[in-house]
């Protein structure tokens, strides 16, 4: 049981806290409900920008890393398709600091031309050294499109297209900022040695002054059904073939994310998993194969994917997979490979939450979908799924009019 306490500021930035005595250190951790799924089509990257303008300088500070260091402490931050998460660990001792630099950024960016063109040069060459110029690395730029067709999930977090940072002005950057960058879009976790009034009380001083801003409420248009196979065959400089295949299912929040969780698990969760104990063991058709789901805000994804071993064709490849997804969708599991998942889920919720950065993280994912305190039931809800639960499951996810397929060759030498 991980304890918390919670209060909301009246701007609407809502604070959780835990406390965490083992520790001499603590973690501040915001997240902003803001990701790719909520930038313009025509200017994508947007989230993934600020990512990196927000250690550029703020309103009041003109170094975001140095104070920090100064202080003995750390920081970084991550995007994906819904939202933007921001973190610092600090000696508990200089907690202020943290709480200074973090609601300066709020408050206001630096907005330089500088800035944004020296972060604009730094997310330009990530994208052509991660999705350009590096093997495989095309396969988000490839899929998402794919598998959606009018939700903004279509493009990855880095962006649909280069040309959009590259055109992005100074003007549209602010506008992006002021719309999604505010205290009432945000969530604030603090966890470590520390005292749950005094966390409260720094809250109030650095945050509640920050006003609340009119965020950007722009409907996202809802996937439709796939209702037959899509497919896509692409060829590319890489040293094996690979098949990537995706299928749609249901929300992070939805009842149905155990069950989905847990059905690639059993395909996928290490060396005695179904994927690998035949199709990389037995039949020895990949070098690697795995299945995982996205766990996004809206109807997401399970992908299974595998890269053939040299002589196997795509077409051998990709029976053999559906043979497995068949079986899966015809057949209960068995008691003890259910119990198995469910062990290792288990023990890697416990372990992921013996860390204070990580518990920070978790509650303030859980507080932004809706209540923190989920947290706490989250290792019930895994137990609770039946092998019934699973049948079904994969019996509706695993059909070819809800796939989407990218036949990933390697060029003949």
């Amino acid at each position: 049981m991980i304890n918390l306490q919670k209060h909301t500021l009246a701007n609407g930035l809502r604070v959780v806290v835990h406390v965490d005595k083992s520790t001499p250190l603590a973690a501040i951790n915001i997240i902003y409900n803001v990701g790719a799924k909520n930038e313009d089509p025509n200017r994508t990257g947007f989230a993934h920008l600020f990512e990196h303008l927000m250690f550029g300088g703020s309103k009041n500070i003109p170094l975001y890393d140095a104070p920090l260091q100064m202080v003995g402490g750390d920081n970084n931050a991550w995007t994906n398709n819904d939202v933007t998460n921001y973190y610092l660990t600090l000696p508990a001792a200089n907690l202020e600091t943290g709480f200074w630099l973090e609601s300066d950024r709020m408050l206001e960016l630096a907005f330089s031309p500088e800035s944004l063109e020296v972060q604009r040069k730094v997310v330009i060459e990530e994208f052509k050294q991660h999705y350009l110029n590096q093997p495989y690395g095309d396969i988000a730029l490839l899929t998402h499109p794919l598998a959606y067709k009018v939700h903004p999930y279509q493009w990855p977090t880095i962006g649909k297209d280069i040309s959009h940072i590259e055109k992005a002005t100074l003007a549209e950057v602010k506008d992006f900022f002021f719309k999604h960058y505010a205290p009432n879009n945000a969530v604030l976790v603090v966890s470590g040695n520390v005292d749950v009034l005094e966390v409260f009380k720094l809250a109030e001083k650095w945050f509640g002054p920050i006003p609340s801003r009119a965020i950007d409420k722009r409907e996202i248009p809802v996937e439709p059904i796939q209702t037959q196979a899509r497919s896509l065959v692409v060829e590319r400089d890489v040293p094996a073939d690979l098949i990537h295949m995706t299928f749609h299912i249901g929300t992070r929040t939805s009842s149905d994310f155990y069950i989905t969780d847990l059905l690639s698990d059993v395909l996928s969760n290490g060396p005695s998993s179904r994927l690998h104990q035949t199709l990389v063991k037995e039949q020895q058709l990949f070098s690697s194969v795995n299945a995982y789901i996205s766990g996004d805000h809206h109807p997401g994804l399970m992908t299974v994917t595998g890269r053939l071993l040299p002589g196997v064709s795509m077409g051998n490849a990709e029976k053999a997979i559906w043979s497995q997804l068949e079986a899966i969708s015809t057949k209960a599991i068995g008691a003890y490979e259910l119990q198995k998942v469910k062990n290792k889920i288990e023990s890697n919720l416990i372990f992921s939450e013996i860390n204070f950065l990580n518990k920070a993280m978790n509650l303030a994912s859980f507080e932004l979908l809706g209540d923190a305190n989920d947290i706490n039931t989250e290792v019930d809800k895994y137990k609770a799924v039946s092998a019934n639960d699973i049948l079904a499951c994969a019996t509706k996810v695993f059909t070819p009019e809800n796939s989407s397929t990218l036949y990933y060759h390697a060029k003949k030498q």
